[in-house]
């Protein structure tokens, strides 16, 4: 069943251009980016914070669901995927304006139990001009039981025809934390992450693996029309990561051969 939510939240932003230039060098990237400077496609993540008090944050770190994403009753919560359509570069320097809406929620039974599946479109002004149009999924799901088997896998392909292999620290997991004021509490406390949420480490951010492949894309292909990616299975981070390319489509694979990530890009 599919229920829509018209609640919408607008945030503004100053679009500062050095929380750019720290993702560029927390990333390895050259580059500092100046006042009117176009971003690089999904830059967008490093503003329009939600600076939420801490009396209104979850156990996990979020703020607290209610407002613009409805209450689930589910605790536990995952960035399953989303998809893009760039009709202008963001520039740095710019304000801008962010207008989300809760576009739908879903709630589905699947191996583990309850599911819910909520869609969020962001759309981004600059100047008054629609510049990104982007629709966030998110999945909520139950504790995992005590004893419960580890969720099935799936293989990834291995027909790449460009390849780079990443690594992750915990320095680099904070920095982006901190760039996106995401307080998820999987990315950087490790003893939450194993014995509340079940995950054999810290988490690499979802948004933070479809950066990368953004990123990749661009330095293969140029400029971006739009972006879909879909999240598969989490890697922790202690483990590498191998950001694959065939043509228009990405994956991150991990290095047992799991499929980490699926994205096909849209070359503008």
């Amino acid at each position: 069943m599919m229920e829509t939510r018209p609640t919408a939240q607008v945030i503004t932003d100053a679009m500062d251009p050095a929380r750019a230039t720290a993702l560029n060098a927390a990333l390895g990237r050259a580059g500092t980016l100046e006042p009117g400077m176009d971003l690089p496609p999904f830059y967008h993540q490093l503003y329009f914070w939600q600076a939420s008090p801490p009396g209104e944050l979850g156990r996990d770190g979020h703020p607290r669901v209610g407002g613009l994403i409805p209450e689930t009753g589910l605790p536990r919560r995952m960035w399953a995927g989303g998809r893009l359509v760039f009709e202008a570069p963001l520039r740095a320097g710019i304000p801008a304006e962010r207008l989300s809406l809760a576009e739908s929620l879903r709630h589905k039974t699947g191996r583990s139990g309850p599911l819910a599946f909520v869609t969020l479109r962001h759309e981004i002004r600059q100047q008054g001009r629609l510049c990104v149009t982007e629709w966030q999924d998110l999945v909520y799901r139950a504790d995992p039981a005590p004893g419960s088997p580890p969720p099935a896998v799936v293989a990834a392909p291995r027909d790449e025809t460009d390849r780079r292999t990443e690594n992750f620290d915990t320095t680099l997991l904070f920095r982006y934390s901190a760039l996106t004021f995401n307080g998820h509490r999987i990315h950087y406390d490790e003893t939450y992450a194993r014995t509340v949420e079940g995950y054999d480490g810290l988490v690499v951010h979802g948004p933070l693996l479809a950066q990368m492949l953004m990123l990749m894309a661009v330095d293969l292909m140029g400029p971006l029309a739009g972006f879909a990616f879909r999240g598969s299975a989490p890697l922790v981070h202690t483990e590498a990561a191998e950001f694959c390319r065939t043509g228009t489509s990405l994956w991150v694979r991990g290095t047992d051969g799991r499929q980490i990530m699926s994205a096909e890009a849209v070359p503008a």
